[in-house]
């Protein structure tokens, strides 16, 4: 059945083979002309597609921040015995009783505002005795005054 019905279209199919076969070389023709005449373009919009894609991946490799992990160890104070007041170190280092408040309150946590608040004191005055008690001790900051303290048996 199949064969009676190409043996009575041939003629059509065949002439639609052949179209479509010109139609084929026709297009091949075409996208040749279009590469042979178009080359430079053609090129140029390659190596501009890689440069982007180049810049691209170096901007993120460059951008991206490197992360360092490091790990500190360092050996804990844990006094097990009762706290003991060192005059000696007290006498040694110069402090003054009220340098002495001031340190146990940094102790606490509190702000030169709430320091100053609690001993009835301007901010100012706060700001010359823990500068003083840096002095001394020979620290830079808040966190190493309070931990050397707590080594010296200044403080609880």
């Amino acid at each position: 059945m199949t064969w009676a019905i190409f043996h009575k279209h041939r003629p059509t199919i065949l002439y639609g083979i052949s179209l479509a076969l010109l139609l084929f070389l026709l297009k091949w023709l075409e996208l040749r002309f279009i590469v042979i005449n178009h080359i430079f373009e053609i090129y140029a919009g390659a190596i501009a597609l890689l440069f982007t894609g180049l810049g691209i991946w170096l901007a993120l490799k460059l951008t991206k921040p490197k992360v360092e992990t490091v790990i500190v160890e360092k050996e804990v104070f844990i006094d097990t015995k009762e706290f003991r007041f060192n005059a000696q170190e007290q006498a040694r280092l110069g402090l003054s009783k009220r340098e002495l408040e001031v340190l146990g309150l940094i102790s606490e946590g509190l702000s030169n505002q709430e320091i100053a608040a609690q001993l009835f004191v301007s901010l100012n005055t706060v700001k010359t005795h823990s500068s003083r008690l840096f002095e001394k001790m020979e620290v830079k900051s808040r966190t190493q005054a309070v931990e050397k303290a707590k080594r010296l048996s200044l403080i609880p």
